[in-house]
């Protein structure tokens, strides 16, 4: 394989049916999901791959945003200049898009969920955040929010269920918005077809 895409945990599903779906040749190696609770360490992470895999694939993707890691992921592959990187804050742009930012002016009190962080809302959020053995703190944890929102990317009974699951956990009216895989499939895309410059 020419290419390796180094992504977020949390994508793992969805870029390995974006790759198939294309048919690209190129191998999918994630960072742990649960960085998505400590994104201090992302940066350190993905540079532990870069080691890893620099010299072994012609290419190299980096499929994050900044996602909390506050300019330490820009500043670690600005010493990497021919990595290439899709665009994008965070996953819930990458699948909103312009819904996203809609979403956040009308309400910026919004707490959203994904396929994969309903899959794994129990160990992400209410162990991770000790709600299991300290569930006042829910209130206290989430008083600043005023709804969850579901960014669905295959929808399935069985996710339609966890989603009013958690919000009913978290006391808050639900929302449901159908993205499929938006501006992280047609972002990637131009990378790996090449339709989308590389970085000088």
């Amino acid at each position: 394989m020419t290419t390796a895409l180094i992504i977020c945990g949390a994508l793992g599903r969805e870029v390995l049916d974006i790759v198939a779906k294309h048919g690209w040749d190129a191998e999918v190696i994630g960072i742990p999901a649960l960085d998505h609770n400590y994104p201090e360490r992302i940066a350190p992470h993905v540079q532990e791959r870069i080691r890893e895999l620099r010299g072994q694939y012609e290419r190299l993707i980096v499929v994050f945003g900044d996602c909390g890691s506050r300019g330490a992921l820009d500043a670690l592959l600005a010493q990497y200049p021919d990595i290439e990187r899709i665009p994008g804050p965070h996953c819930y742009e990458m699948y909103g898009g312009q819904t996203f930012h809609d979403l956040m002016a009308e309400e910026p009190g919004t707490f959203f969920l994904t396929d994969f962080l309903l899959r794994g809302f129990e160990g992400l959020f209410v162990k991770e955040m000790g709600l299991d053995r300290f569930p006042e703190l829910r209130d206290e944890y989430f008083r600043n929010y005023k709804r969850v929102v579901y960014l669905a990317q295959n929808p399935d009974p069985e996710l339609l269920d966890r989603a009013r699951a958690a919000a009913e956990f978290l006391q808050l009216p639900l929302e449901i918005r159908e993205t499929g895989y938006g501006l992280l499939e047609e972002r990637l895309a131009g990378l790996v077809n090449g339709s989308v410059e590389r970085k000088a």
